[in-house]
């Protein structure tokens, strides 16, 4: 052979070894990329914004209440946005809660968000308490009419010889405490219930009464008083020289029908002229304000109600008692539905108003049963006197103001004065 020959077959083993130096490498090199890909997956997977923003997660769809089907979304709608942190909770979350004290939570703080003074969550055990409230007030308590004045539960009236009236308590004072749990948050007929106790038991009430003046701060006071059984009738009568009084102490199930037994006595007995006393009356059902209303006027609006669907009007169907001339009574505590009599007969020219400007809670209240049980109360309309002035937050100013003087009353005197003046006008 060749010494030509020999130099090429040397020279194809070279490129021989060669070729399959690189292809061993190109196999190395491929085995490194795929450890080092699998490596960053593992170590990438859990971090999905850094995935997205590399493009290994496919975009996703509109994200939903995980666990969950509710009406809306959770940019507009609150129950949307509870219902996604439940549903996360509920698939993800490795702790229990109680359904119903989380309910009570989360509406409590809701209904605390809500610009109403009188928006309450009741649960059940409170909605019962509620019910509790009757028209004919006989109970074992201290002898005091509750109401409400936003957030705070106060005395409306205090009983003539009732414990309450021996202890001290006067009409305005506010109830901070019973037996030491606080009222703050709590309706009338709670803590009014929460008063109610056996005969010959006693209460201890944490109590707070408005200074007197503007330099004087209000004071807080505790009191324990001894409950006793107490009937205090919700419409009370008199007769002086031809003037017959009415006095009405709250607006209840049947007060219309009350007055006008009280008047048709009154007019049996010989009065000729009537005063109406709203004093210290805190309110109660607006239908039978209408109705107690609309014993004196024979025709025209009563009250506007003005609600989300737009304003209504209850109009008079005829007075009982048109002919007989009217006074009427009320002060800084004459409150809702009080102030509906008070202004009807007011704009209407039907009776001469005296007192002091009126608490201004021109609103309504409803209570409405909830389906889990307990119920919702909230501010479902307003109140317009007949021509269109508002009640809420102003109230119904009088024809003759005069304030109450001290160890007199000159307010009734003066009412029983210009009704009787006007007998046989």
């Amino acid at each position: 052979m060749s010494k030509h020959g020999e130099t090429k077959r040397e020279l194809n083993a070279a490129r021989r070894e060669l070729v399959g130096s690189r292809r061993a490498a190109r196999a190395f090199g491929g085995l490194i990329f795929l450890v080092i890909a699998f490596s960053l997956g593992f170590l990438l997977r859990g971090n999905s914004a850094l995935m997205e923003s590399l493009g290994f997660v496919a975009p996703q769809p509109d994200k939903v209440n995980p666990g969950m089907t509710v009406s809306g979304n959770t940019y507009d709608s609150l129950s949307a946005r509870v219902a996604e942190v439940q549903g996360i909770l509920t698939n993800d979350g490795v702790d229990e809660y109680n359904l119903d004290t989380a309910t009570a939570a989360v509406l409590n703080a809701f209904v605390g968000d809500i610009d109403d003074p009188y928006l309450r969550y009741l649960d059940s055990a409170r909605y019962q308490t509620y019910l509790r409230e009757s028209a004919q007030t006989e109970y074992v308590g201290i002898g005091v009419l509750l109401a409400e004045r936003g957030t705070a539960v106060y005395v409306a009236d205090v009983f003539e010889g009732s414990v309450a009236a021996a202890g001290g308590i006067q009409m305005g004072d506010e109830v901070v405490s019973v037996d030491g749990e606080l009222t703050a948050g709590k309706t009338a007929s709670e803590v009014n219930n929460a008063i109610f106790n056996e005969a010959g038991r006693s209460v201890v009430l944490g109590m707070r009464r408005a200074g007197t003046s503007e330099t004087e701060s209000a004071q807080e006071y505790t009191t324990t008083l001894v409950c006793s059984k107490h009937t205090q009738k919700n419409v009370t009568t008199a007769i002086n020289e031809g003037v017959g009084y009415i006095g009405v102490a709250q607006i209840t199930q049947n007060s219309s029908d009350l007055v006008a037994e009280a008047v048709r006595s009154l007019k049996a007995a010989g009065a000729e002229a009537l005063v109406l006393d709203l004093r210290n009356c805190p309110g109660g059902y607006v239908s039978q304000a209408v109705d107690m209303a609309n014993l004196f006027i024979n025709s025209g609006n009563i009250v506007q109600i003005v609600t989300k669907e737009g304003t209504t009007t209850k109009a008079a169907s005829g007075a009982t008692f048109a002919d007989m001339p009217l006074v009427v009574l009320a002060n800084e505590n004459t409150s809702g539905a009080a102030e509906v009599v008070a202004a009807a007969l007011k704009d209407s020219q039907r009776a001469t108003l005296v007192g002091t400007v009126t608490m201004g809670k021109g609103s309504v209240q409803v209570v409405r049963e909830l389906s889990f049980g307990g119920a919702l109360r909230y501010t479902a309309a307003w109140y317009k006197s007949p021509l269109g002035y508002a009640i809420d937050g102003v109230g119904v100013s009088p024809d003759i103001t005069l304030a109450l003087a001290a160890g007199s009353d000159n307010q009734r005197e003066l009412a029983i004065d210009i009704a009787s003046s006007r007998i046989g006008r």
